[in-house]
């Protein structure tokens, strides 16, 4: 049953014409009123065909300049503007200036775990769903520096058998997982799968039996057969997993994989944001249009 401010974000969508998109890292309740929750590729081919009037971004802010920089005509509001992201801030727009002048030869591929300032110097974005294709696209003779996170990079690297230029960026939350978490889970729950984010570090991906983004961890569970699976990432994503998949036991690794800004996000400032129109999401166009080609880039792979 809904409540009244649930009711209310409701009528507020309406009058705005307003839609809410939501990562898979958010809280249940955000998850529960939004009308699409998806990783990062989904929000942003989610946000490049809106025909609302209105985005409300629930993420971290890299997300939201995301949904702007693709659908640049709509309105893109965040409901907290200190949702950010340890690792987008790992790398600043004048450190990879400097990293490029470093290598001039290499093409650049940026996870959208970044800023739009940074995404403006890179030649092609790429999402943990997509960063094996989008690597794959570049010719194989060129080099490529891979930014910000290291942990994907090196995931992508040992898939293709390709070297990679990696800057030492990474995700606090998934780092915080430990391969000792695994097998703690494991000896409490025999014959349990393991499906972990490839932001984890490399120990603990050799631990599971599934890498994927969080959308690939969604599809691995819903069809594989077996019926306990030990989630390795952001345990926002146990919602998602327990409400499509209610005769399966889902088993979290461990607390401590739990991002404080994801849950910045709450049903009252999804509220106020609608009351209030804020906080509008700008990007510089000096920054936008070449931070859009690279997005677009990524796009047009598929």
């Amino acid at each position: 049953m809904a409540t009244g401010i649930q009711e209310r974000i409701g009528e507020l969508k309406r009058e705005r014409r307003a839609i809410i998109l939501a990562h898979n890292y958010q809280s249940p309740e955000i998850q529960d009123i939004a009308d699409v929750v998806g990783d990062s590729l989904a929000l942003a081919q989610q946000a490049a065909k809106v025909e609302a009037d209105v985005i409300v971004l629930c993420g971290v802010w890299f997300m939201a300049e995301t949904a702007k920089l693709v659908n640049p005509g709509r309105t893109v509001l965040a409901p907290d503007p200190n949702a950010g992201c340890p690792m987008a801030n790992m790398i600043t727009a004048a450190q990879l200036a400097e990293a490029r002048l470093k290598n001039p030869d290499a093409a650049v591929v940026c996870y959208v775990n970044s800023s739009a300032a940074v995404k403006a110097l890179s030649d092609i974005c790429c999402t943990s769903s997509n960063a094996a294709r989008v690597v794959a696209s570049i010719p194989a003779g060129r080099p490529i520096l891979f930014v910000p996170d290291q942990s994907l990079g090196d995931f992508v690297a040992r898939q293709l058998g390709r070297k990679l230029i990696l800057w030492p960026g990474f995700c606090p939350t998934h780092h915080r997982i430990l391969p000792e978490d695994i097998v703690r889970q494991r000896a409490a729950h025999p014959g349990a799968v393991v499906a972990v984010h490839p932001e984890c570090t490399e120990e603990v991906r050799r631990e599971a039996d599934f890498v994927g983004s969080t959308a690939q961890i969604l599809r691995f569970v819903r069809e594989s057969a077996a019926q306990t699976f030990i989630i390795g990432t952001e345990m926002g994503i146990c919602h998602a997993l327990r409400k499509e998949n209610p005769g399966k036991e889902i088993v979290h690794v461990s607390r401590a994989a739990d991002c404080p800004n994801m849950k910045l996000n709450t049903l009252e400032k999804v509220l106020w944001s609608l009351e209030e129109m804020k906080y509008e999401v700008a990007v510089p166009e000096e920054v936008a249009a070449p931070a859009r080609r690279a997005l677009e880039r990524m796009l047009a792979l598929g």
